[in-house]
């Protein structure tokens, strides 16, 4: 199915030799690569997680989009073919959350039902509390929590990329590994960081960091019990299966989010520190047909527009 892109919401387009162009959104300063998979239906936004782009959600999305529905997939700013701007005081994954409420807002597709893996859950989560009156429902898989990736995720999201400017300017920056995947997937990230004083860069990132860390001190991070008691949208949770998303951090969150569904694959827990999402592949149409049945119940009990205009 081809993707549906609004001629207004493109200002450019973002593609290697042999890719169908994506369109670019400017979204609160940033141009964010984004596609929409499917022409109808009622509006999902799925996230993925850690700093990868959307592509690897296409195939998820296109089994949703299947079932009626149109899949709104976006690089987050400083990860993908998105731009990098490593800069402010608000924390990284609350202006993830708020660039896809502008996003979302200019392709008119809210409300919307959000959902998300890992880093896209949490965000899908933290979403409903700040916009709640714009989310339908939530579709989470991989919830993160416990010791182990409390001391494993801020070196990686972070600290290792201090450590890089701290040692060897911009340009140790530049050359890490995750910094090389996104150089080449939008060159102009290079110049945008080679342009950065180191100082300001590390501050930034310390920033970053020590709100990551604070996030961290909840059992479901970036989540009090307060704010999950507080979802009142059909949930369903979907855990996952190594030491950085243990089934327990799903569980804990399906029993603390009322009346949310518990929807257990057939894996178990492996003690590996992580397993990738595309190692997921051969669940995806049972992940697809879970969150379709959760979204055709909730649009089963919305009134038709002549029955509401009736009423």
């Amino acid at each position: 199915m081809m993707p549906f892109m609004p001629r207004s919401r493109i200002i450019g387009s973002a593609h290697s030799h042999g890719e169908t162009p994506r369109p670019i959104a400017k979204v609160r300063g940033v141009n964010i690569r984004y596609q929409v998979i499917g022409d109808r239906g009622p509006w999902v936004a799925l996230i993925t997680g850690g700093r990868r782009g959307h592509d690897e959600f296409v195939p998820l999305a296109q089994k949703i989009a299947n079932g009626g529905y149109r899949v709104v997939l976006h690089d987050r700013r400083n990860t993908g073919r998105s731009d990098v701007l490593v800069e402010g005081d608000v924390a990284e994954e609350i202006l993830w959350l708020d660039d896809l409420h502008e996003l979302l807002k200019q392709l008119g597709a809210v409300p919307t039902f959000i959902g998300g893996s890992s880093a896209g859950a949490r965000t899908a989560m933290r979403y409903y509390v700040r916009y709640r009156n714009d989310t339908r429902g939530l579709l989470l898989m991989r919830v993160t929590g416990g010791a182990f990736a409390a001391s494993r995720l801020p070196e990686m999201y972070y600290g290792q990329f201090i450590t890089a400017a701290q040692q060897g300017g911009m340009a140790g920056v530049c050359a890490t590994e995750q910094y090389q995947e996104r150089i080449a997937a939008n060159p102009k990230t290079r110049d945008r960081l080679m342009a950065m004083d180191p100082k300001q860069y590390i501050k930034v990132m310390s920033n970053w960091k020590d709100q990551f860390i604070a996030s961290t001190k909840t059992t479901v991070f970036g989540m009090t019990d307060a704010d999950l008691a507080s979802i009142s949208v059909p949930t369903v949770v979907i855990p996952g299966n190594d030491q950085t998303h243990a089934s327990i951090n799903g569980k804990i969150a399906a029993e603390r989010i009322p009346g949310s569904v518990l929807h257990q694959l057939p894996i178990e827990d492996q003690e590996v520190p992580l397993i990738n999402y595309t190692e997921w592949a051969p669940h995806e149409n049972e992940i697809a047909q879970t969150f379709l049945e959760l979204m055709r119940k909730v649009d089963s009990q919305r009134p038709r527009t002549g029955q509401a205009a009736a009423s």
